[in-house]
């Protein structure tokens, strides 16, 4: 199959015929999202996305909020931006603080993190571009908890990332949270499929 990075119209479900698929697409989702994430420090977490996790989210959404025809279009909207398209990697990025007293200073402590991450293997860095659709930086410091990264990739920078001997670091290099992750090779191969 050939590399999906677009979503449309025409790739959604009529609800009906989502919920005879939905066990066993949730099933084939949690088996790729498996391979898609990464833990950096204590708070942070990366969920690489595709058309894959993309075509769930909407689906889910539509499957929970019901709103027909008019709720396709915001969907796709706000998650057909996500999907790879070719020479990127897209995440998720989120700052996950389980106490909800303790949140807000770590959060105010943060402040555009989203603009300190990179991606270091074989003498590349791959710096983050954070999604420009919403400021998620507030004035008072105070950084969201979910920010949508990209990695824009040069050809080089494919070729090396795709060896399989790859060693990838994923790096928040912010003052307040400096925490570095080696990538298992699992998730390095299957992001590597993210290239066309």
């Amino acid at each position: 199959m050939s590399l999906k990075t677009t979503i449309t119209r025409a790739d959604i479900l009529s609800m009906e015929d989502f919920v005879t698929v939905r066990k066993d697409k949730r099933a084939e989702i949690v088996a790729i999202k498996k391979n898609r994430r990464v833990g950096v420090g204590p708070f942070c977490t990366f969920y690489f996305e595709n058309f894959a996790t993309m075509w769930w989210q909407i689906h889910e959404m539509l499957f929970i909020e019901k709103g027909g025809e008019e709720q396709i279009k915001d969907e796709l909207h706000a998650y057909a931006p996500l999907i790879p398209k070719g020479s990127e990697l897209v995440c998720t990025f989120m700052i996950e603080v389980d106490d909800p007293i303790r949140r807000p200073a770590v959060l105010g402590q943060l402040t555009n993190v989203d603009q300190m991450v990179v991606l270091d293997f074989n003498g590349h860095k791959v710096k983050a571009v954070p999604e420009d659709d919403a400021e998620r930086n507030r004035e008072d410091g105070k950084t969201s908890s979910v920010h949508f990264l990209r990695f824009p990739f040069t050809a080089a920078q494919v070729a090396d990332f795709r060896k399989p001997e790859t060693r990838v670091l994923l790096a928040i290099e912010h003052p307040n949270y400096g925490h570095i992750a080696v990538m298992p090779d699992s998730v390095r191969a299957a992001l590597a499929q993210d290239f066309a």
